[in-house]
């Protein structure tokens, strides 16, 4: 969902004349793992609480109250540094992950490998720029849609890798577990909390991209 809306990203970063301009590559790589990393920071204090609680499960004792109880214990017990607990494990992953989705994806658009039928723009200019609010409400858009849809399998892979991960024999039986000990409620623990981190990673890596695009196309002339 959120590769369909990079055309309209890239296609904000064109001049407003004649034949679009395309991104360079490694503009595209360059802007894609710096907008993933910024991405990554800001919003990892809910994905964070969302793993917190999808762990804490209710056959136990429950540990959290709820998200705002769970930041409370967390920064009382680690401090503000505690939401960022594992914060480079991700990072690694996604800074590559952003650069390699956006400089592929430039690369494919590049004449002769698919052409301007990759370009769609807003309306039937293709090069008239795009409001950087109105890509990442597309970017909130497309992200929402994602959570509620994959949720459960997102519950069922957090308990499969939790410290009781040794309960399970396997995905089918973590989801029966799941079932049968805790109800159809449980399998969206976290919803809010990620919700809120997906619409956030969403929203922010593609008006993050769509900017560092444009100031790379200053600095950084190609052909």
């Amino acid at each position: 969902m959120a590769a369909s809306r990079a055309p309209r990203v890239l296609a904000a970063a064109a001049p407003a004349s004649g034949k679009a301009k395309l991104t360079h590559p490694g503009k595209a790589i360059l802007a894609g793992g710096l907008a993933g990393g910024i991405e990554i920071f800001i919003t990892f204090p809910t994905e964070y609480v969302k793993m917190q609680l999808q762990l804490d499960e209710r056959s136990h004792p429950p540990r959290y109250r709820g998200i705002g109880d769970c930041v409370r214990q967390t920064v009382r017990s680690h401090e503000v540094p505690g939401l960022y607990r594992c914060l480079s494990s991700l990072l690694y992953g996604s800074i590559p992950k952003a650069a390699v989705r956006f400089g592929m994806f430039e690369f494919l658009n590049t004449p002769g490998r698919g052409g301007p039928l990759l370009r769609p723009g807003p309306g039937d200019n293709p090069n008239r720029p795009m409001n950087p609010l109105i890509t990442g409400v597309f970017g909130a858009i497309a992200g929402a849609a994602s959570v509620f849809g994959n949720t459960p399998l997102n519950v069922i892979k957090t308990r499969m890798q939790g410290l009781e991960a040794h309960k399970y024999r396997n995905t089918w039986d973590c989801g029966l577990q799941i079932l049968r000990n805790e109800g159809l409620k449980a399998f969206y623990k976290g919803t809010i909390p990620r919700l809120g981190w997906v619409h956030l990673d969403l929203a922010i890596v593609f008006i993050i991209y769509d900017e560092v695009v444009k100031l790379l196309n200053k600095v950084w002339k190609t052909d």
